[in-house]
């Protein structure tokens, strides 16, 4: 269980396999949950099919970005009746990008895409899975960045899963530590951070 406020940023951290993912896709919609509900704004969207779930204002960032190689960043943003310049306010790389194939994206500039998406989307919940996978630590801090910004605008609430612990932990607000699927810790981000030895525990046993 986890209840998370508008403006608030929020990491899920936790060893491999202890239901990070399989939580985000269970709020997403893209696996049933087994028990309990799923709340946006007061309105239940437990029953609610993972489209609806978006036009709801609950909005995912899946773990391998789901962009299409072939189309161009600026054809990504139309898709969804953007465009780039929207999502530039908070990655100003993105403004020099738009003509090109995301395939041809490095690995930082695609996810900087994939969450720029659902930015402008404007969500009321952010989903993000895995958002440093395969990336340098300074890109993933920037991509960090600009999910702080989103939160402190006030009106998204941020649920990231990021196996960089010290820097998901310097711009969230609170950390949660899953085990097995169940919240074992749920404290301030600092609080977290100054507890080295358990939260090294929840990681290694």
């Amino acid at each position: 269980s986890l209840r998370v406020g508008f403006g608030e940023l929020v990491a899920i951290l936790g060893r491999n396999g202890a239901g990070k993912t399989t939580l985000l896709l269970a709020l997403a919609g893209l696996i049933p949950a087994t028990g309990g509900s799923v709340r946006v704004g007061g309105v239940d969207l437990t029953q609610a099919k993972p489209g609806a779930r978006v036009s709801a204002g609950l909005v995912s960032v899946p773990d391998d970005r789901g962009l299409f190689p072939s189309l161009s960043v600026a054809e990504h943003f139309r898709l969804i009746g953007s465009s780039v310049d929207e999502a530039a306010g908070v990655f100003p790389g993105l403004a020099k990008l738009g003509g090109r194939r995301v395939g041809a994206c490095a690995g930082g500039e695609q996810q900087q895409v994939a969450v720029g998406l659902g930015m402008v989307r404007k969500p009321k919940v952010l989903l993000v899975d895995e958002l440093s996978m395969g990336l340098a630590p300074q890109v993933a801090a920037e991509l960090l960045a600009g999910l702080r910004t989103l939160a402190d605008g006030g009106d998204t609430a941020v649920i990231v899963v990021e196996q960089f612990v010290d820097a998901v932990l310097a711009v969230a607000d609170r950390g949660l530590v899953l085990s097995e699927g169940h919240v074992t810790r749920d404290e301030p981000a600092d609080a977290l951070l100054a507890d080295r030895a358990s939260l090294e525990a929840a990681y290694l046993g």
